[in-house]
């Protein structure tokens, strides 16, 4: 029997709160950590995008999903894209990044806050935004920060029980992320690995800046002697590199192999059950604080065990 989309978010939430539990954390409700005159606000972290359509429809749509999970909350958002920012403020289009956003909460007097972005990987973006957070962190009492899109396996399982589906195996459905220049890009080949041992041998992750490339996934549809192949964007939204670099140079370069190409053109931030996934970990750490491994590692100082 087919799950139900309803089904399969409520799947996708358990397990992507399942996936956190263990030792890297320890119960801790913010919101019953709070004293005389302290006050909470969550901070969603975004890439950004220049283009209007797809905003709506990713950025501005996650917003206001968490604005009604948490109806009490102070809500703020940044940008981490110095680009995007620019290039909007041009337009009139005021955005702050996350250092600023941060310092705008500090000054109206929030205390803890709760930092939630919609990064895919954690990858380069995630490691600047940690380094932002750490700089102001003095400033605040608490700041907790939710994990991207993927990080722990469950996360991974988790994104694939929500995007593949076993139908039409003749078609190659190829995830198109945006890639990195460093050791994080394994990610994109642990989420391709992942597929393939799930049984779905038809559907390929390649990166547009990164690894895997269009050459390890064209030798593989070659391989599989797939006719028709689907490019979806495994971006949060659908902007400019899905809509220059997929739907156009990825799609005609695919063509002149001789394959015929549909593209996807929706950003992941799109999907309601992906949405769901960011906002279930933001909840997690709402009542979850992670443990730092310098205090694990005291611990098992002291007691030669691993924590329980």
């Amino acid at each position: 029997m087919k799950k139900t989309f309803f089904m399969l978010m409520v799947l996708a939430f358990s397990n992507a709160l399942a996936a956190h539990s263990g030792p890297n954390f320890e119960a801790s409700d913010i919101f019953k950590t709070l004293g005389k005159g302290d006050k909470v606000a969550i901070l969603m972290v975004h890439f950004g995008t220049t283009h209007a359509d797809t905003r709506a429809l990713t950025i501005d749509a996650i917003n206001e999903k968490v604005k009604e999970e948490f109806p009490n909350v102070e809500f703020c958002e940044a940008y981490t894209s110095r680009i995007v920012v620019k290039r909007l403020g041009e337009r009139g289009i005021q955005k702050m990044n996350a250092s600023q956003a941060l310092e705008q909460l500090k000054a109206e007097g929030y205390t803890h806050i709760l930092i939630q972005a919609t990064c895919i990987i954690d990858g380069v973006e995630m490691e600047a935004l940690n380094n932002e957070v750490d700089q102001m962190r003095s400033s605040f009492k608490e700041i907790r920060i939710g994990d991207p899109l993927l990080y722990s396996p469950h996360d991974y399982e988790n994104v694939i029980e929500v995007l593949a589906q076993k139908k039409d195996t003749s078609t190659a459905y190829i995830w198109i992320g945006h890639g990195t220049y460093d050791s994080s890009t394994a990610q994109y080949a642990m989420l391709d690995y992942m597929l393939k041992s799930k049984g779905y041998n038809n559907y390929f992750v390649a990166t547009i800046e990164g690894y895997p490339e269009f050459d390890d996934v064209l030798m593989r549809l070659n391989s599989m002697k797939a006719k028709k192949v689907v490019l979806v964007p495994f971006l949060f939204v659908a902007g400019e590199h899905a809509k220059n670099d997929i739907a156009e140079d990825w799609k005609s370069d695919l063509e002149e192999k001789g394959f015929a190409v549909d593209v996807h053109m929706e950003g992941l931030g799109q999907n309601p059950a992906i949405q769901d996934l960011f906002i279930s970990h933001l909840k997690f750490i709402s009542h979850h604080r992670k443990i730092g491994i310098m205090k694990k590692k005291a611990i098992y100082e002291v007691t030669g065990e691993k924590m329980k």
